[in-house]
């Protein structure tokens, strides 16, 4: 193992650090609230996409085939 390994596992091993301390620096509070946030704009959004009217056919095979 070369001196480039050892400066790729410390690397690594900063990254995972900061990455753990950002993870817990939320209260669970803050967590819930930010995972309430995603579902309402998850489920609005899915309102939206069903709310959206098909548009009609158009032309000869629209008259022909309608329902």
């Amino acid at each position: 193992m070369g001196l480039a390994g050892a400066a790729g596992v410390v690397a690594t091993g900063v990254v995972v650090v900061r990455a753990e301390r950002r993870r817990r620096a939320y209260t669970p509070d803050q967590v819930r609230e930010q995972l309430h946030v995603r579902f309402a704009q998850a489920t609005s959004a899915q309102a939206d996409a069903e709310t959206v009217a098909p548009q009609p056919k158009t032309g000869w095979r629209g008259r022909l085939f309608r329902r």
